[in-house]
C-alpha cells in the first residue's frame, strides 16, 4: 500500500484527543500527540506474543511512503496494546490516518493515498461533556482482605529467598448507569495528570483501554534507547504539601530496595545488546496528583547504528520488567499465576507504537480502565519484597485504584 505524508497546520489538541480516544488510537506524551483514526487497514498479528519471532518492522517497510519529510514516528506507524503474558497472542494496527503533532505545534499527517479528506473527521468530532458517574455495581477480585493475605504468603516465600521480588495486583469490575465515553476520561486525565502519557487503544477482545501511565518501558530512536522505571510509592494526602512525604520516600529502605531491582535488571539486560549503558546515580521523585514514585532514567546506545535493535526487539528484551512482574522473571510469573485469581489480560502489558524505521515508544499499560459499554475493569498492583507489610500494600493498591478510577466514578474504591 502507498501512504502520503504531508506537513499540516497545527490542529486543536482537544479535537485530536477526542477522535483518538473515542474510536481510534491515542498516545499523548508531554512531547508529542500521536493519533490514529479511520479504518485499521493493516494488522500486525503476533500469534505467539513476544515469545515468537516478529517481522513487524519489515511488514511496515513493505508499505510505500511518499511526500514531505517528517520526524520519527510520523510515517507509517502501528499502534497497539499487548497482553501482560508474553506468550499470549497480540495485534498492532496501522490506521488509515495517523496525525503526529509535536509540543511546538509542528504537525504531519500520514494517510493511505486513496483515502478521502481527513479534516472532516476532526471538524465533526463532538467533544465530550460527560461527568463522572455513580456506581451501579462493583466486584473486587480478590477482596481487600484476601489480597493482604496473598501478600503475606508472598512475603514468606520472599524471606525464604526463593524469589527477590514479585508484583501482586488486584482488580475491580463494575458498571455505571450510562455508556462510558473514553474521550471524556482522556480529557479529564490530561488535566489531572500532566506528567503522564495519556492513552486510549482498542483491544482484540472488543474493549477499549484508556488511562494515564507514568512509566516508560523504552523509547527507541536510531541507535539510542531510553527507559524510565518507577518503583517505590507513597500516597499523597489531598491539600497537603508533598515535601515531607517525598523526603520520606527517598529515605525509605524498603522502597529504595524495591526500586533498585528493576533498575539493575534493565541495566543488565540492555548491556547484552548495547555498547554504552548509563543510569542515574540515585533515583528522583516523580510526583503525580495523588501518588509519588521513585524513578531512574536509563540510557543506552550502540556505536554502530546498524546493530541497534528495533523498538520491538527492545520490548522483547525487557518485558515484563520487575516493576510489574518480579525477579527472577520466571519464578515471579509462576507466583503471580498462583496468587492472583484472574488473568491480567492487558493490565501491565506494553502499549505504544512502532514505525517503519524501527523507532517507537512503549509504555506500561496501567493506571487505566478497560471499557465496554457501561462496564469497566481496572487493576492496581504493588511491588512485594521481603520487608513488605501486607496492610500497607493493600492500602497502596487502594490509593492507586482510587487515583485513576476518579476519572470515571464519583464513588470511592475499597
Amino acid at each position: 500500500m502507498r501512504f502520503v505524508r504531508q506537513r499540516i497546520d497545527r490542529q486543536r489538541l482537544e479535537a485530536l484527543r477526542t477522535v483518538g480516544a473515542r474510536d481510534g488510537w491515542l498516545i499523548e506524551t508531554s512531547d508529542a500527540l500521536r493519533v490514529g483514526f479511520g479504518r485499521s487497514i493493516a494488522q500486525l498479528v503476533l500469534a505467539h506474543g513476544l515469545e515468537g519471532s516478529s517481522d513487524a518492522v519489515s511488514a511496515l517497510r513493505s508499505h510505500e511512503l511518499v511526500g514531505d519529510e517528517g520526524p520519527t514516528g510520523s510515517g507509517v506507524v502501528a499502534f497497539g496494546a499487548l497482553p501482560f503474558d508474553r506468550s499470549a497472542p497480540g495485534q498492532l494496527d496501522v490506521a488509515e490516518y495517523c496525525l503526529t503533532q509535536l509540543r511546538s505545534g509542528e504537525a504531519w499527517m500520514t494517510s493511505l493515498e486513496s483515502s478521502g479528506e481527513w479534516r472532516t473527521t476532526l471538524e465533526h468530532a463532538v467533544e465530550p461533556d460527560q461527568e463522572t458517574q455513580s456506581l451501579r455495581s462493583l466486584r473486587l477480585q480478590p477482596t481487600p482482605d484476601e489480597y493482604a493475605h496473598n501478600v503475606a504468603l508472598a512475603v514468606e516465600i520472599l524471606r525464604a529467598k526463593e524469589i527477590d521480588k514479585v508484583v501482586l495486583a488486584r482488580s475491580v469490575l463494575g458498571s455505571v448507569p450510562e455508556v462510558i465515553d473514553a474521550a471524556a476520561i482522556a480529557q479529564r486525565l490530561r488535566l489531572r495528570e500532566p506528567l503522564c502519557t495519556i492513552y486510549s487503544v482498542p483491544t482484540s477482545d472488543g474493549r477499549r483501554f484508556v488511562g494515564a501511565t507514568p512509566e516508560l518501558i523504552a523509547r527507541r530512536v536510531g541507535a539510542s534507547v531510553t527507559c524510565h522505571p518507577l518503583a517505590g510509592t507513597i500516597a499523597l494526602p489531598p491539600n497537603v504539601a508533598p515535601d515531607d512525604y517525598q523526603k520520606w520516600l527517598l529515605g525509605s529502605t524498603k522502597n529504595l530496595h524495591e526500586h533498585s531491582v528493576p533498575v539493575n535488571e534493565i541495566v543488565t539486560a540492555l548491556a547484552t545488546v548495547y555498547d554504552n549503558v548509563t543510569a542515574d546515580a540515585s533515583p528522583s521523585i516523580v510526583t503525580l496528583r495523588t501518588l509519588a514514585h521513585l524513578g531512574t532514567w536509563i540510557t543506552a546506545s550502540c556505536d554502530d547504528e546498524t546493530r541497534s535493535p528495533d523498538a520491538f526487539e527492545v520490548l522483547r528484551l525487557l518485558h515484563p520488567t520487575s516493576a510489574v512482574g518480579g525477579v527472577p522473571r520466571e519464578g515471579a510469573y509462576e507466583l503471580i499465576q498462583r496468587l492472583e485469581p484472574h488473568d491480567r489480560g492487558y493490565y501491565a502489558g506494553p502499549l505504544g507504537w512502532i514505525d517503519a524505521q524501527g523507532d517507537g515508544e512503549w509504555w506500561i499499560g496501567f493506571r487505566g480502565v478497560m471499557l465496554k459499554g457501561n462496564e469497566f475493569e481496572a487493576w492496581a498492583g504493588a511491588g512485594i519484597v521481603s520487608e513488605s507489610d501486607p496492610t500497607a500494600e493493600r492500602e497502596e493498591t487502594k490509593a492507586k485504584l482510587a487515583s485513576f478510577l476518579s476519572s470515571v466514578l464519583v464513588d470511592a474504591v475499597q
